[in-house]
């Protein structure tokens, strides 16, 4: 599977989720907080920067070597959206 690191880090994203809830839920110091929250937030970032970069060779790849010009087009916008998404 191609996403296997992927699903683990989320995983531990999850559990840093419940972590989180904890903390609040105990009210626990609000910088200790934050610095969990800033973990899964990377976290997030690098899953979804892996995740992208598989979209980019596997099915953006595929639809270069295709030859199709409308699916190539379509790969091509749906990538440069997903980068805009990415870069906010």
């Amino acid at each position: 599977m191609k996403f296997t690191k992927e699903i683990a880090r989320l995983r531990r994203v999850e559990g840093q989720a419940r972590g989180v809830i904890r903390m609040l839920e105990d009210e626990r110091y609000c910088v200790d907080i934050l610095h969990q929250i800033a973990a899964m937030e990377a976290a997030l970032r690098a899953t979804r920067a892996r995740v992208l970069g598989i979209h980019a060779q596997d099915c953006v790849q595929e639809a270069i070597e295709s030859g199709d010009k409308e699916a190539q087009r379509a790969k091509f916008a749906e990538l440069a959206e997903l980068f805009g998404k990415a870069g906010r």
